[in-house]
């Protein structure tokens, strides 16, 4: 009996080859059209502060040069993780982004966080607060040689934090591990309660965002020994910089960027980091933010992956000198 033919799955291949090309030029599309609606950025902290206020900057600037709405959502809570997380967790679809500080680098190396660092990437520089390291206004260092050296007499010096991991930690560690520097760490749940043990007296000393100490310094109730970042802050030129007072390593900042969840389509990336940088060399906003104390930046992806991956190594370094973990 002859064998009838087998049926042909020419149809049905065919049919699957059309629909995946459908799908990929659907994908196209949606890309080259982006955005279509508003963007969310999410900062993982309260409002008000130098991540939040150079949040804004950038979403106003980028947003102008997008053509929609970037709204801001601050969503703060357990040392900005919750915030990371919402973002970590959202569709790859170039609505959600991270505002993000240097704890999107440090946090996974000192506690358990809900996600993974690879659950996210490095989109766009937005700017940074240089810190700048305080003492009460009537303390005798005359400077932050003046106050290492002090410190190592006796006892040592109380340096108050705004917690494990925060900026003013890493600058402690370094200060304390890389220049024998003697403080005793003194932990507070905030900078602004960190800045109130000094203005009080309760501490020695602390480091914090330049935003927020030059208007305290400016009216002479706080003393400033170094800003920590390897420039001087444009708002306060007569503040030499650590490295300057030859504390070579004490390079950090209170920054800012925009990172956004892994898989998101690198054209998206891109236009995003374009707009961000376009929003960070507009006059007006350079003007805004220098005067608050606050350096705008910009700049390239490619720039931003490499200033994240230098932090996390740099950090790193600090973490495991230091022993750095969550209390």
């Amino acid at each position: 009996m002859p064998m009838s033919p087998r049926p042909s799955r020419r149809p049905v291949l065919l049919a699957g080859a059309f629909t995946a090309l459908a799908l990929a030029a659907g994908a196209a599309c949606a890309q080259a059209q982006w955005p279509a609606k508003p963007i969310h950025f999410v900062v993982p902290f309260s409002a008000g502060g130098a991540n939040d206020l150079m949040a804004r900057a950038a979403a106003d600037g980028a947003s102008k040069a997008l053509g929609q709405p970037i709204v801001v959502d601050n969503k703060p809570g357990a040392g900005a993780m919750l915030g990371t997380d919402v973002v970590a967790k959202s569709a790859p679809d170039g609505y959600t982004f991270l505002v993000s500080a240097a704890g999107v680098v440090s946090n996974s190396m000192i506690r358990k966080v809900p996600y993974k660092d690879s659950d996210l990437v490095p989109v766009a520089m937005i700017g940074l607060a240089p810190s700048v390291i305080v003492a009460p206004a009537n303390s005798p260092y005359k400077d932050l040689t003046d106050f290492v050296n002090k410190s190592k007499q006796g006892q040592g010096l109380h340096f108050a934090t705004a917690g494990t991991g925060s900026t003013p930690h890493f600058v402690e560690g370094l200060l304390e591990k890389n220049y024998g520097a003697k403080l005793d760490v003194v932990p507070y749940k905030s900078g602004s309660e960190s800045i109130t043990a000094v203005l009080s007296g309760q501490v020695d000393a602390t480091s914090e965002a330049s935003i927020v100490v030059l208007p305290y310094i400016k009216a002479g109730k706080l003393k400033a020994l170094a800003t920590t970042w390897t420039q001087r802050i444009s708002a306060y030129p007569e503040l030499p910089t650590a490295a300057e007072l030859g504390f070579k390593d004490i390079r950090i900042a209170h920054w800012a960027g925009v990172h956004a969840p892994a898989g998101t389509p690198p054209a998206i990336l891109d236009k995003m980091a374009e707009a961000v940088d376009k929003a960070m060399k507009d006059p007006a906003t350079v003007q805004r933010l220098k005067g608050m104390g606050i350096e705008p930046m910009g700049g390239t992806r490619a720039s931003f992956v490499k200033f994240v991956d230098e932090e996390r190594a740099r950090l790193g370094a600090v973490v495991k000198a230091t022993g750095m973990k969550e209390e």
